[in-house]
């Protein structure tokens, strides 16, 4: 099975995004894509004021866009992350779609992990505007099975775990990464959940620049279960395909049985 990911530089323009976004699934879907990824806030990045202006429910605009484009190509289309609107909060959620071909939404994860830091002089405090989800998500998605995350949640290693055990292949990953972490960060870890977990990884990242302070790493990337990096994006907007090998994966899992080898009995979490 063919996949993709969309690498690009988001901006406080929705229409702008929304056109180059549209351009490069066209891309992907010709090349022979049936599932393409797009990167977090795909639809639109800049400051708290400008995301929480452009909140938007899920049935507004940019996901019925997704929609449309997905049943268009008749493919799966992950909608990276958009900025969801919650009634009655000046907070609002970063959410990720995955669109069937039929158009219809298939499910909804809605980011775990929220990107409080302060590293090398830059900080950032996505809890200060948005509210966490608590909900793992994994989807049967045609032959796959879609485990969904978002960018910060790639550094927390038990949410991976959990969805392998609960039968995803395949992990989607839409990120804005940091050009500050990600230069050291980045691959080693997408590499690493895909190893431990005997997972696909599907990691489409922002990459330049949104604003002057929202500078993003990009290199975005498709990972097997062996952690073999498929296919690597260059420093502009793309797209890049690889192809999955879901036989090597199933191999893989029966001669290496990591996930069969755990000993849960052993594992007792430290009291806080």
């Amino acid at each position: 099975m063919r996949v993709a990911a969309v690498q690009l530089t988001s901006t406080p323009d929705r229409a702008r995004n929304l056109a180059i976004a549209g351009e490069l699934i066209d891309g992907a879907a010709d090349a022979g894509a049936a599932l393409i990824g797009l990167p977090e806030l795909f639809n639109g990045w800049g400051s708290a004021a400008q995301l929480r202006d452009g909140a938007e429910p899920l049935d507004g605009p940019t996901i019925t866009w997704a929609r449309e484009r997905a049943r268009c190509h008749q493919v799966w289309l992950l909608a990276g992350s958009i900025v969801e609107r919650v009634d009655g909060s000046e907070r609002h959620r970063n959410t990720s779609c995955l669109v069937a071909p039929d158009g219809s939404l298939a499910a909804v994860y809605r980011k775990i992990h929220l990107f409080d830091v302060d590293v090398e002089g830059f900080t950032y405090q996505e809890s200060a505007t948005v509210v966490p989800g608590d909900e793992i998500v994994v989807v049967e998605a045609g032959p796959l099975t879609i485990g969904m995350s978002v960018c910060y949640d790639l550094r927390f290693p038990e949410q991976f775990r959990i969805m392998a055990l609960r039968g995803a292949t395949i992990v989607t990953l839409p990120s804005a990464f940091t050009a500050t972490t990600g230069k050291d960060h980045w691959e080693p870890l997408i590499r690493a959940r895909a190893i431990e977990n005997q997972v696909f990884v599907i990691a489409p990242d922002q990459r330049g620049a949104s604003t002057e302070r929202l500078q993003w790493h990009g290199r975005s990337m498709i990972v097997d279960p062996w952690g073999v990096i498929l296919a690597q994006a260059a420093d502009t907007d793309c797209f890049i395909t690889a192809d999955l090998d879901l036989d090597a994966q199933r191999d893989i899992r029966k001669r290496l049985p990591s996930l069969a080898n755990r000993r849960p009995g052993s594992y007792v979490w430290p009291s806080p």
